[in-house]
């Protein structure tokens, strides 16, 4: 007797038995028949609720966000969303480890990559964030909704997974530099991580507001990177 897919067990990985509404893909794409859902194999149904759950998540915050909501977002039952997750605790766990943690280790790639220079430094910070929420334009609403605001969901994250590769390492290398006479001494390293994103994911966070306030839709994440470089690299005094 086939087991109902509301009962059974969360699953990590891609089921092996998905529900009747995951189809496999036949092996030439097929036109889409007006009014029915493209077809999608189990990864991809997967990859589909974990967009939909990030999306929900940004636009209503997690603690607000239901099953229900993120089924309806993606078009699916409940039923579907609890097969491949179990609850929504896991959901929120696999779109941390799959969505929002490799965009932050993306990051920290870059500025690992910038070498010793402060500026170099600088910059790869300041263009890999607006790079990744140019890719990703959920990431700077999720930022205020769920890190920045008491209560998120995601602070802990913040402060134990992404402190340790990203923040502290930025201020570790503006405190060698302001050693080495490369950085302002009146500056305090540890803050210059927090007027990073203070310059950056600010203004992409609350792009939609100053945008209407001062009539400048045009700009963007773009200005948003060269002011915030023009301004740092000029108020740090670094050395020719």
């Amino acid at each position: 007797m086939k087991r109902n897919p509301s009962h059974t067990p969360a699953r990590t990985g891609a089921p092996k038995s998905p529900p009747t509404e995951v189809v496999p893909t036949s092996p030439k794409p097929r036109g889409r028949t007006p009014g029915r859902r493209p077809t999608v194999d189990a990864a991809d149904l997967r990859a589909q609720l974990l967009d939909a759950a990030l999306a929900c998540f940004a636009a209503q915050g997690i603690a607000a966000t239901s099953l229900r909501d993120i089924a309806r977002r993606a078009d699916v039952t409940p039923a579907l969303v609890h097969y491949y997750f179990g609850d929504k605790v896991r959901l929120q766990q696999a779109v941390v480890e799959e969505r929002i943690w490799p965009v932050m280790v993306q990051v920290h790639a870059g500025v690992l990559g910038a070498g010793d220079d402060i500026g170099a430094l600088i910059a790869a910070f300041t263009e890999g964030l607006v790079q990744a929420v140019a890719a990703h334009p959920w990431l700077p609403t999720l930022w205020v909704r769920e890190i920045l605001c008491e209560g998120g969901a995601l602070r802990a994250l913040m402060i134990e997974r992404v402190g340790p590769v990203l923040p502290r390492v930025l201020a570790e290398r503006f405190t060698a530099a302001q050693q080495q006479g490369q950085l302002n001494p009146e500056l305090d390293p540890r803050l210059m991580v927090v007027s990073l994103v203070g310059l950056t994911m600010f203004p992409l966070a609350s792009a939609p507001i100053w945008q209407q306030l001062l009539g400048a839709t045009e700009l963007g994440g773009n200005e948003v990177r060269r002011h915030a470089l023009a301004l740092l690299t000029r108020g740090l005094e670094l050395k020719p």
